[in-house]
């Protein structure tokens, strides 16, 4: 019973939320497809688990989680606490605007409604299957349309190549397993072409963009020009996100909350799918595939 006025409440101050944020545009969005009526109100965890395997960075400081105390005091009573430490960068996160655009919006100051609201799946995981390089062009995206109906304006849009089934397997998910400077340049994954990033900003004015990849950018990038382009625009982007095949296209809304870290460049994420606009049995959708 308290799971299901659990996921009554998540979805209603969801959707709540959403509609309070929306645009008009919304009003004339196709029918959910029928794999979001089958799974109407599920909410689905977007985020992996932060332990030793979580994927970083290759230059960047790895997940490290310290016991403090797990046992009975001497007062008789249990008591647990960690400490963690670990970059901004790595596992589920957001790249704050600021990351790669001098003067943009830093981890504490992303608008709140930037993210959460309705959100769509760019499905190129059989292009990316064929081209671990594949990089998500403003063709696929009128493509998704031509078969789904116009992106709404003020959307999160979300990039699905297939790269969660690899996690948490470095060597497969980054390329290599390598870690430090010399592993960067046999970094091989697909990520967000900039003619595609500015496609989104100039003509679907999206609130965020997120990929199940290690960056929006594709692993063999040097310049980062697409995280330039969307940080430049105050668009937040969630990287290394979970379970985006449980998605349907369209007909769900996102909550994505990272960790308000004052002047941040980014941060550990929790984001979750709700789909459908109501709870159909408070049912909830987990794990990391």
């Amino acid at each position: 019973m308290r799971r299901t006025v659990l996921v009554a409440t998540l979805a209603a101050a969801a959707t709540a939320l959403v509609m309070s944020t929306a645009g008009t545009g919304s009003r004339n969005a196709p029918a959910d497809d029928r794999s979001a009526a089958a799974v109407s109100g599920a909410l689905v965890d977007l985020t992996h688990r932060f332990n030793a395997r979580t994927i970083y960075w290759p230059t960047a400081k790895r997940f490290r989680l310290t016991v403090v105390s797990h046992g009975h005091t001497e007062a008789g009573f249990f008591y647990a606490a960690n400490n963690y430490e670990a970059a901004e960068h790595g596992g589920t996160h957001v790249d704050s605007p600021i990351h790669f655009a001098r003067g943009r919006q830093t981890t504490d100051e992303i608008p709140l409604r930037n993210l959460v609201g309705r959100a769509v799946v760019i499905d190129v995981s059989n292009r990316a299957a064929a081209n671990r390089d594949y990089l998500v062009n403003p063709g696929d995206f009128r493509r998704w349309e031509q078969a789904n109906g116009r992106i709404p304006r003020r959307s999160i849009v979300l990039l699905r190549t297939g790269w969660g089934r690899f996690w948490p397997n470095a060597e497969r998910y980054m390329g290599t397993a390598d870690r430090g400077e010399d592993a960067v340049p046999n970094l091989h994954f697909p990520g967000l072409h900039p003619r595609g990033a500015r496609w989104l900003v100039r003509n679907r004015d999206v609130k965020a963009v997120g990929i199940d990849t290690a960056s929006i950018d594709y692993g063999q990038s040097t310049l980062f020009r697409t995280h330039q382009i969307l940080g430049a625009a105050n668009v937040p982007v969630f990287e290394n996100l979970a379970n985006l095949g449980r998605l349907p296209l369209r007909g769900f809304s996102v909550v994505a909350l990272p960790m308000k870290i004052d002047r941040g460049s980014g941060g550990p994420l929790r984001a979750i799918a709700v789909i459908g606009g109501a709870p159909a049995g408070g049912r909830l959708a987990g794990g990391t595939g």
